[in-house]
């Protein structure tokens, strides 16, 4: 791979992290030091003008957007959150499949709100307020961070709007998936100022990948 400029990617803690490092590898992109271990908050990689940033998963769109990133590795429910202002899209690398879904106590269903104001617990704040009021609902948004089939079961909400992987934590709390939000996977980003000014790096990168996640897929 041919890199001309020094390129920053931005990739996300946990699941995505651990999906990721292998299509890094394949696309000749791999950490100089084990990421579990190491405390640099800078990671330098087998390619000595690119590097690694490891951050939670709501900070690399931001991190791509301001430019302190050139690349970055985010999950789709991120960005639909974040919105798409000053970034690019160009591939879905198919990794950490999830659901992004409305849910609520498995004793109700959602026909029961149809009609009245809806209180409803998320940290997608932006993602909620858009479904309901293309429902032509009013809903009160409550954001949260954490442990979100806990507020409807503490009457804090009526529905809630997170990540839907097996279902399994929903059901062992009396909650029922409801409406599809939309399919959720691991995209690469990129900053619109870089893609102009660092073109033929950045654009080595995403066909890097792209060919990694199509051999993985063949």
């Amino acid at each position: 791979m041919n890199i001309d400029h020094d390129i920053t990617i931005a990739l996300t803690k946990g699941r995505i992290l651990k999906e990721t490092l292998p299509l890094l590898a394949a696309a000749g992109i791999e950490p100089a030091e084990d990421l579990q271990v190491s405390r640099k908050l800078i990671v330098p990689t087998s390619l000595s003008r690119v590097s690694l940033v490891i951050l939670r998963g709501s900070d690399v769109p931001t991190y791509v957007r301001h430019g302190a990133a050139d690349l970055g590795i985010a999950g789709k429910d991120m960005l639909l959150e974040s919105g798409s202002a000053g970034i690019y899209e160009p591939l879905d690398l198919g990794i950490a499949r999830c659901r992004l879904m409305t849910a609520g106590p498995a004793a109700t269903s959602s026909g029961d709100n149809a009609t009245r104001r809806v209180r409803v617990a998320t940290k997608f704040v932006n993602v909620a307020r858009a479904h309901y009021a293309r429902k032509g609902m009013h809903a009160d948004v409550i954001k949260l961070y954490g442990s979100m089939e806990l507020a409807p079961l503490m009457g804090l909400a009526d529905e809630i709007v997170d990540i839907v992987d097996t279902g399994k934590t929903l059901a062992e709390n009396g909650m029922a998936p409801r409406e599809l939000i939309a399919e959720v996977s691991s995209r690469l980003i990129v900053n619109k100022a870089s893609m102009r000014t660092r073109h033929s790096s950045v654009q080595a990168v995403i066909e890097a990948l792209s060919n990694a996640v199509n051999t993985r897929e063949s």
